[in-house]
């Protein structure tokens, strides 16, 4: 009773304990990750994979976030990013991204999906009829080279762990080409370049 009479007062006075996963400096990159609730593969679908990619360049052209690394695997995604106004603007992509989605599954007729989704939406969540994104983003702050090459080495190899490929640059869905000098399948910007 007593703990939550102070968290109640803390709360009331507007001071938060620093949680691990929030965002207070932007002068640092953020390593975050993020998944479709149930852990349904939804980056599977070609169509979705395209959103998240499209959201991605646009918040590096748009919105002036520093995407580092990323990728998407069949249901979640990893990213280091950098920016001001990080979390608002990881919120804004979670919001956009889940409409896009509901709205191709509904265009295209893909009713299993839309049924699963709608199950899976937690009950206070009220202003829609489906929820795509597990809540939170749990964003990590990279301090210093040694934690940020431990990342993306983390990040590029998540599909080679997982069996899918043989080798990181072999993931359609990752920025492991860009860091080889190859093409990828969105610009990032190199760290450490």
């Amino acid at each position: 009773m007593l703990s939550y009479c102070i968290t109640t007062l803390i709360s009331k006075m507007g001071i938060m304990s620093r949680s691990p996963y929030k965002i207070y400096e932007t002068e640092y990159p953020y390593f975050m990750t993020s998944s479709f609730v149930e852990g349904l593969p939804l980056f599977g679908d070609r169509d979705v994979a395209q959103i998240m990619l499209d959201s991605l360049i646009f918040l590096q052209h748009q919105r002036e976030v520093t995407l580092y690394v990323y990728v998407l695997m069949e249901n979640h995604f990893h990213i280091i990013a950098q920016g001001n106004d990080l979390a608002e603007k990881m919120r804004h992509l979670k919001s956009y991204t889940a409409r896009k989605i509901i709205n191709t599954f509904e265009q295209k007729k893909r009713t299993r999906w839309l049924r699963q989704l709608k199950y899976a939406k937690l009950k206070y969540k009220a202003e829609s009829d489906h929820q795509i994104w597990q809540e939170s983003f749990h964003p990590k702050q990279i301090i210093g080279d040694s934690m940020m090459i431990q990342k993306v080495e983390y990040i590029h190899n998540n599909p080679v762990k997982r069996g899918y490929v043989d080798y990181p640059e072999d993931w359609r869905y990752s920025s492991a080409r860009n860091y080889l000098g190859k093409e990828g399948i969105i610009p990032v910007t190199l760290f450490g370049r």
